[in-house]
This record gives C-alpha cells, structure tokens and sequence, in this order.
C-alpha cells in the first residue's frame, strides 16, 4: 500500500515535463499491481467469503436433510406399498382360479409405480443439489468480486486529492502533446 501511494505521491516532486521517465520494465510493474491487489483481496475477502460458506453450508446441509425425509418418507411408502403387496399375494391366492392374471397384473403395476416414485424423488434431491451448488458458488463469486472492487475503489478514491488529480492530468497532457509534436 505504501507503494501505490508513493508512487501518487512522487507525480508532485518531478523537476519538470523534460525529466519524466515511464518505468519500461513491465514484468515489475505488472507483478507490484498484482500483488497489492491479490493482497487487498485475500485481506478483505477471507472473512467475507468464509461467512458466504459457512452460510451455503448450512443451507447445502437443510436442503439435505430434507432430501433425507423425503427418502425416508419414500422407504415408508414403499414399506406401505410392500405390506399392500402382501395383501395382494393373500387375496390372489384367495382368488387365483377366478382372476389370477389380473391381480398378478395390479402387483407389477404398484410395484413399477412406487420405484418411479422413488426414482423421482431422487432424482429430484440430486437436482436440488447440483442447483444449490451452483447457486452458491455464482452468488459467492459474484460477492467477492463485487466487494473487493468496492474497496480497492475506496482505496484509491483516499489516495487521491484534487491537487494530486489535476497535476496527474497536467503531465499526462503535457505527454499528449509531446507525442503529437513528435508525430508532426
């Protein structure tokens, strides 16, 4: 940080326009940006992103244990549907001579029905899932971003003054002018 805002500051000690220098070395420029801004980042952003998480989890976790009601609700079912099967094989025997096929019939259709059922049901839980996931994680990234640029914009809007600005934009006219005389 102390870096930035000697470089802002050290624009006001130039001894004039004829002695101004760019710094060509990029690889050193480009490595100091980066890492104040991925150190601004990871400073501001630990605590805000370990909440956002946190926060997901617990969500990710009671949508989960709602899943595993509504599985558990399913294996109820099926014990239902299981005890009804019973009762079917009791009363085909009963009536096997007069309706034989059509009993055999409603057994494959309650059992077909209730595994639908439970492959819907999961089906549905793996899709709350991924859904969750995915929403967590843009609404994480979309956060962090939006925060961090937040701050790295009060951090600069500080540095600045308008005494500071307006000799900013002196040298960078003065630069202007001097590529356009050296065009003509």
């Amino acid at each position: 940080m102390k870096n930035v805002t000697d470089s802002f500051l050290s624009l006001g000690h130039w001894p004039s326009a004829g002695s101004f220098g760019f710094n060509t070395d990029i690889l050193a420029t480009n490595l100091i940006n980066l890492s104040v801004v991925l150190g601004l980042l990871i400073f501001f952003g630990k605590g805000v992103l370990s909440d956002l998480l946190d926060n997901r989890k617990q969500r990710i976790l009671n949508s989960i244990r709602n899943s595993e009601e509504l599985r558990e609700g399913a294996i109820e079912q099926l014990e239902k549907a299981r005890a009804r099967l019973r009762k079917v094989e009791i009363e085909a025997d009963q009536f096997r001579v007069d309706g034989y096929s059509e009993i055999e019939r409603k057994k494959w259709n309650l059992i077909d029905s209730t595994y639908k059922t439970l492959e819907q049901l999961e089906n549905y839980k793996n899709e709350t899932l991924i859904f969750e996931q995915q929403k967590a994680s843009t609404q994480v990234r979309q956060r962090v971003f939006q925060q961090a640029l937040q701050r790295a914009l009060g951090i600069l809007k500080s540095c600045l003054n308008s005494e500071l600005h307006l000799r900013a934009i002196s040298v960078n006219i003065a630069i202007l002018e001097a590529r356009k005389e050296l065009r003509d």
